[in-house]
């Protein structure tokens, strides 16, 4: 602890106190900050980490189906026939308030390329493998999942770097402005009473001075 570079005056003193005051209700309402990021961030790890193991999964499987159609293919039929995707995807992100951390909210909405709507699938079903549909298919259903986890896992970091920074106030505050405060109030009030002893000394001295 450290006393900080002031006039040892009453003024100053109860400007140190509302300081103090100040500081110790900042440190409160973010300790309370922190415990809820906390809690909060807690919940989206392990949410993460769920979604992490289904895409992870299903991923996987797809990828296996695409092997298989590929064996079954020809590599330019299997390019011809998924070079022209049978539907256009827009994405939209909002980003919405957390305890001050604005994370981001991620949609997509899908719309059919062409004529025959309700179909995924971007080819014929003559010259392909059901190998390549099931692949389709999957990948088509794994989409939600896949942004709900790249929303997860940025809320996940803005979150993190929020506590970060959240800790790092609420321990400076703890460790080095309020004691700092509290030792500075101490020496003030130390050097209010010594003077206020020595104009008493000096008052008594003058009146020994003048009985005498």
């Amino acid at each position: 602890m450290s006393k900080l570079n002031v006039n040892p005056t009453r003024m100053e003193l109860s400007n140190l106190k509302r300081r103090l005051v100040t500081a110790k209700r900042g440190h409160k309402l973010l300790k309370d900050k922190q415990d809820e990021l906390m809690r909060k961030f807690i919940e989206m790890i392990k949410r993460n980490k769920e979604l992490r193991v289904e895409v992870e999964k299903e991923l996987s499987e797809s990828f296996k189906d695409f092997l298989i159609a590929s064996a079954v293919m020809s590599p330019q039929m299997l390019e011809e026939a998924v070079a022209f995707p049978n539907e256009k995807v827009n994405m939209d992100i909002t980003m919405k308030n957390i305890m001050s951390v604005y994370v981001p909210v991620m949609n997509f909405n899908r719309e059919m390329q062409k004529e025959d709507e309700g179909s995924i699938y971007p080819y014929g079903y003559a010259q392909t493998s059901s190998e390549l549909d099931d692949a389709i298919f999957k990948l088509y259903n794994i989409l939600p999942k896949l942004l709900q986890l790249a929303e997860v896992e940025k809320s996940c970091q803005l979150t993190a770097d929020e506590i970060e920074k959240t800790r790092r106030r609420v321990n400076a505050l703890e460790y080095r402005t309020i004691p700092n405060l509290e030792e500075t109030i101490k020496y003030i009030r130390m050097k209010l009473d010594e003077n206020e002893r020595s104009t008493i000394t000096r008052l008594m001295k003058v009146k020994d001075i003048i009985n005498k």
